[in-house]
């Protein structure tokens, strides 16, 4: 099929359309939007929901099941407040903040130029730093004793369950713990839909080293988490590894990259890999009193392990695929709007479809929905022309439609039809599971 790709867009009108196409398809949405929403929370989708699922599964599996170096946690979000005394949050974790004087719009320092807001002429207030934690309370009395943080981090409940996992297993270094869950960043400017959150999911691990070997670490994990990040499918010419300059590292760390991504809106952080020495195990040891040393048995020494930190963020790396995989072109005179999703991570992989809504079509493509279902993501759709059904399907990234036709009666075949390709071939029922298999490997 002959297609012919539409013109460049602005960078702003890809975001739009690609917000508007998650809303529309049950991707994403605005939190509570019915209210007005909540800047910097959003809600997902049943596709959504599962293209996130799909992300968490691609990286547990790869980063622990594969691995015999790397066990996982669930640690919990609230924690006793001075473990972020002890980690340096309490007293660190903030971002420069400018108010305009005029709209009383706020902003983060660092996103601004000038000394006015560029929309109103408004001069800008000095710069004060702003908190970034989110604060509760634990228990019935609201004061100072009962003050508890959401995290804004997972890192910290490894660092803390060091000597558990240590005790409980049989790992030695270099060995990782690994983590997926939420946390709590009170960002002063969110931004870009999903791109900058104040509640977002985090895929981290953290790989313990001999103090010696860090640095061979990093340069093991910087490749192998941009390899991960290709292996979804992402354009290689859309991504890059960028190392961080000695300004930008943090006071305990000793090198540090970013995979990052060109969005529409310019390259950003996808990912990002650091050597973060022993700050961590040495302020916990100091804070908590216990030992969070490691004795080498082999060598006869003991050491307290350095980390290299590989942190991704699910609902960063969700906005990244679909992004990547959102393409626009011109079919027979009409526009088609395809998500090239890697069919390992596609939402809906296989879309049963008859082609009407008569008998004895329906309890055929029904039978053969709930045939396929143990073996793939599949959906059953009945509704609209078969032409609109089809472009639904190439909008949510689904690789294969099957189609029943009134043929399928007579040679018990179906029709399946790339999305990719357009193309369409006649496969015998009987063979259409491994037909399938062998197109979504």
């Amino acid at each position: 099929m002959a297609t012919a790709p539409l013109p460049e867009r602005e960078a702003p009108a890809v975001m739009e359309k690609l917000v508007s196409l998650a809303k529309r398809r049950g991707f994403f949405f605005q939190s509570s939007e019915i209210y007005g929403g909540l800047q910097g929370f959003w809600d997902f989708g049943p596709l959504g929901v599962t293209l996130r699922n799909n992300i968490k599964r691609a990286w547990w599996r790869t980063m622990v099941e594969l691995r015999d170096d790397v066990v996982g946690i669930d640690a919990a979000i609230i924690m006793n407040p001075k473990t972020w005394v002890a980690s340096g949050h309490v007293q660190n974790f903030t971002d420069p903040l400018v108010e305009c004087k005029k709209c009383h719009q706020r902003f983060r320092a660092d996103q601004v130029s000038g000394t006015r807001h560029a929309d109103d002429g408004g001069e800008f207030t000095e710069a004060r730093q702003f908190h970034l934690m989110f604060r509760t309370f634990v228990g019935p009395v609201e004061d100072s004793s009962a003050q508890v943080y959401l995290r804004p981090e997972t890192a910290q409940g490894i660092f803390v369950n060091f000597a558990n996992i240590l005790s409980s297993t049989r790992m030695r270094p270099p060995f990782g713990i690994a983590q997926i869950g939420k946390a709590f960043r009170n960002e002063i400017t969110p931004g870009n839909s999903i791109f900058r959150l104040r509640e977002f999911e985090q895929m981290e691990m953290e790989y313990f080293v001999p103090p010696a070997e860090e640095m061979k670490w990093l340069d093991h994990w910087k490749n192998e988490r941009l390899q991960w990040y290709l292996g979804l499918g992402i354009k290689p010419e859309k991504l890059r590894l960028r190392q961080h300059g000695k300004d930008e590292l943090a006071h305990y760390a000793k090198g540090a990259f970013d995979v990052e991504y060109e969005f529409p809106f310019g390259w950003s952080e996808l990912e990002g890999v650091a050597a973060r020495g022993d700050y961590d195990l040495v302020a916990h040891q100091q804070a908590s009193g216990r030992d969070l040393s490691y004795f080498d048995d082999v060598r006869r020494e003991r050491y307290v392990p350095h980390v290299v930190e590989p942190s991704a963020g699910v609902d960063r790396t969700l906005l990244t695929t679909m992004i990547d995989a959102y393409h626009e072109e011109e079919v027979r005179g009409e526009q088609r709007v395809v998500l090239r999703l890697k069919p390992t991570i596609a939402p809906i992989q296989v879309a049963i479809l008859p082609l009407s809504r008569k008998e004895p079509l329906i309890a055929t493509a029904q039978r053969i929905e709930h045939e396929l279902r143990p073996y793939f993501r599949t959906e059953y759709d009945d509704t609209q022309s078969i032409g609109k059904r089809y472009r639904r399907q190439d909008e949510i990234g689904t690789p294969y439609a099957v189609t029943i036709d009134f043929e399928t009666a007579n040679d018990q075949a179906a029709t399946v039809r790339s999305r990719d390709e357009m193309t369409q071939v006649r496969v015998p029922l009987t063979g259409l599971r491994e037909a399938l298999q062998e197109r979504l490997r």
